[in-house]
């Protein structure tokens, strides 16, 4: 074998790497892009399940039937106590309801409603008293 050869054979070979790492860089694109989609893809997911899970009922929340007990016992409170102003956690501790946090939000929401609704005012932020 001559030099002439030994270089043609390896510029062959050069070639055929040379193509080949070509193909490779193709294949990197093609699935950096997909991974790319798809990563997107999960963080959209992710985000809709964590929507939907602060939207969803959970089983600490009461039954419809439970919401009307609730809310006529917040009334009745209020009438029997017209002139004082109370606080969410208070109120519960008066009816003897639960006292963690996610039952305590709920009843804030639902004085809110009443506030809008005109049977309550909010002397002080976080204080409601029967409008009178």
């Amino acid at each position: 074998m001559n030099v002439a050869e030994l270089l043609a054979g390896l510029h062959a070979h050069h070639d055929e790497a040379t193509a080949r790492a070509g193909e490779l860089r193709g294949q990197i694109e093609h699935l950096t892009a997909a991974l790319a989609e798809t990563e997107a893809r999960l963080t959209d997911l992710t985000t809709t399940r964590k929507v939907i899970a602060e939207l969803a009922p959970t089983r600490d929340e009461p039954d419809p039937t439970e919401t009307n007990t609730a809310y006529q016992a917040m009334v009745n409170a209020f009438n029997q106590h017209p002139y004082q102003a109370f606080r969410a956690r208070e109120l519960h501790e008066l009816l003897g309801m639960p006292t963690h946090e996610a039952s305590v939000n709920i009843t804030r929401s639902r004085l809110g409603r009443l506030t809008r609704q005109g049977f309550l005012t909010q002397p002080e932020r976080g204080r409601y008293q029967k409008r009178t």
